[in-house]
């Protein structure tokens, strides 16, 4: 199913990069502030490396970006691409609460019985 114009590609990666509760935690840090790659891989249990891939799924998706100064690689959030997200599932209610409320009308106004063709007058 197509909603508006999304790049059904883009929106793929984005929800599927979302769909990792470690990138998500990701995302919601960098939108508080940006940080370094090192920072965010002291945060989680997992090994810098890990981390690091976790980032470039996020980035492909451009939920985040990320800046090299000096050593160091800064991570910065993009609410945009989180916005656009937010639209698509907001078009995509739309479309299933029409759809139920066709199923409403139809469930709440049952069709007229037919008249009976052998009965006689």
């Amino acid at each position: 199913m197509v909603v508006g114009d999304v790049d059904a590609e883009h929106a793929d990666r984005v929800f599927h990069a979302l769909a990792d509760a470690t990138r998500r935690d990701i995302v919601a840090v960098v939108l508080r502030g940006e940080q370094s790659v090192s920072d965010l891989a002291r945060r989680y249990p997992m090994s810098f490396a890990a981390v690091h891939k976790h980032v470039g799924v996020l980035e492909r998706a451009g939920l985040v970006t990320k800046q090299r100064r000096g050593r160091e690689q800064r991570v910065r959030g993009n609410a945009d691409t989180l916005r656009e997200a937010h639209r698509l599932l907001d078009q995509l209610e739309v479309v299933w609460r029409q759809r139920l409320d066709r199923i409403d009308a139809i469930l709440a106004d049952p069709p007229e019985a037919e008249p009976n063709e052998g009965a006689s007058s």
